[in-house]
């Protein structure tokens, strides 16, 4: 399991793309979705709505469980993944690229983010 380079990572398992033009992208770790199981039902952040970082902001049901969404930074979500949506085993088989869960205009990063390497340590991986 690789955690791409570019990204930066939560402890709650979510990743955070550099924002371009302030939009950033965010998701969950192949950690996540492989701890969670087959995800068959994904609630996302509705546009518009003003996200937190560190607070949940959405939710995703598994075969094994619910789990809360938690926005790695602060911001107004600009796009949600209809396609997650429609079909959430994308969070499964790509997370880091088809299976991506919104967009966030960021307003606040925290300081806690990690490194690809820094995660990798962290997950024990």
């Amino acid at each position: 399991m690789s955690n791409p380079q570019q990204l930066r990572y939560s402890k709650e398992h979510e990743w955070v793309s550099a924002a371009e033009d302030g939009v950033a992208t965010v998701g969950i770790t192949e950690h996540a979705a492989g701890a969670l199981g087959d995800v068959v039902y994904v609630q996302l952040p509705e546009v518009g709505a003003t996200v937190t970082a560190g607070e949940p902001c959405g939710e995703l049901e598994s075969t094994k469980s619910v789990s809360d969404l938690y926005a790695p930074v602060s911001g107004e979500v600009t796009e949600v993944n209809q396609n997650v949506v429609d079909d959430p085993a994308l969070v499964n088989s790509a997370p880091f690229e088809d299976g991506w869960l919104f967009k966030v205009r960021v307003t606040e990063e925290p300081d806690d983010l990690l490194s690809a390497d820094e995660y990798t340590a962290f997950t024990g991986e």
